[in-house]
C-alpha cells in the first residue's frame, strides 16, 4: 500500500516535504512520537518513513459494526495499526504491553502523547505512556512535527482537502540515564514534558498545559473534573512555571493526571 498503491497517489496531490528524516536510525528500536491534528497524520507520517512504523491506534476502530465497520477494522489492521484502551488502568497497560512488543522485536513504534487530536491546533499536555514506554524500552525517541494535515483534514471532515503538508523529525532524545528509574512517576512525567517540548519547538504550536481529552468534553458541554492548577503556557514568554514544558522544569502532579495511557490515533 505504501510504495505501490496509496504511497504514489499521496505524494502526488499533497506533495509533501520533510525535514531530518535522516534522524529515524536505519535498524533496531525507537518510538516516533508526533503531535496530532489530523486522522491523516497516520497515513502521511508512515508514508515518509522507509523503514514499517507501527501505531496505537484507538479501540473503537478495530469494533465497530455493520460493513463500514468491518472495513475499517480491516484498513487498521493491514496498515500495522494495533488497538489501544484508553480507559485507563490495566486495559491501558495491558494496550501498553502491546507497544512494548514492537520495540522488543526491533521496531518502530508510532505514538501520539497527546492521546487524542488536538481540537483547536494547539498542542496539549502529554500522557506519560510514551515515557513509561521509552524508559522500560531502553529505546530512543524521535519527536515528530506534523505541519497542515489539521488544514487538510479537520476534525469531522470525510473528504480531505488537497494541499501541501509537511513533517519535521527532530533529533533522537535519549534518556537511559533514567533507565533505573523508569517506574518513578516524577521521572516519567520529566521525560514526557521534555518530549512535549520538542515537539513544540519543532512545530511552533502554542503549548497548553492540559489534557486535550478534558477540553473535549468542556468543548462538548459534558461535565469534567478541573484539573488543578492547569495553566495555558505562552511559548513566547520564557517563564518555567508548571505549565512550562521545557527540559528541567519541575514535574507538576494535578488532580485527575493520567494513569499511564498511551497516546492513540483518534
Amino acid at each position: 500500500m505504501k510504495r505501490i498503491f496509496l504511497g504514489p497517489v499521496l505524494k502526488l496531490l499533497f506533495r509533501p516535504w520533510v525535514k531530518g528524516l535522516d534522524n529515524i536510525p536505519a535498524e533496531g528500536a525507537a518510538i516516533l512520537a508526533s503531535n496530532h491534528l489530523s486522522f491523516s497524520d497516520s497515513i502521511f507520517l508512515p508514508l515518509m518513513v522507509r523503514r514499517p512504523v507501527v501505531f496505537l491506534a484507538k479501540m473503537e476502530y478495530f469494533t465497530g459494526t455493520g460493513i463500514k465497520g468491518r472495513l475499517t477494522a480491516l484498513f487498521f489492521r493491514l496498515t500495522n495499526q494495533l488497538p489501544m484502551d484508553r480507559s485507563g488502568g490495566a486495559a491501558s497497560a495491558a494496550s501498553l504491553s502491546a507497544g512494548m512488543g514492537v520495540l522488543n522485536h526491533g521496531g518502530l513504534l508510532g505514538i501520539y502523547p497527546e492521546g487524542t487530536r488536538s481540537p483547536d491546533a494547539r498542542l496539549y499536555r502529554g500522557k506519560v505512556g510514551v515515557a513509561r514506554l521509552a524508559l522500560q524500552a531502553g529505546v530512543p525517541v524521535i519527536p515528530v512535527a506534523m505541519i497542515g494535515t489539521d488544514k487538510v483534514q479537520p476534525i469531522g471532515k470525510r473528504l480531505p482537502n488537497i494541499r501541501r503538508i509537511g513533517m519535521i523529525f527532530g533529533e533522537p532524545l535519549d534518556f537511559t540515564a533514567y533507565a533505573d528509574r523508569a517506574e518513578d512517576r516524577d521521572v516519567q512525567r520529566k521525560v514526557t514534558d521534555q518530549i512535549m517540548f520538542e515537539l513544540q519547538r519543532l512545530s511552533g504550536q502554542e503549548y497548553v498545559d492540559e489534557y486535550a481529552a478534558v477540553v473535549k468534553l468542556r468543548l462538548a458541554g459534558k461535565p469534567v473534573e478541573p484539573e488543578a492548577g492547569s495553566i495555558i503556557h505562552d511559548p513566547s514568554a520564557g517563564g518555567t512555571g508548571a505549565g512550562d514544558p521545557r527540559p528541567g522544569s519541575a514535574p507538576v502532579e494535578r488532580a485527575g493526571d493520567d494513569d499511564g495511557g498511551a497516546a492513540a490515533t483518534g
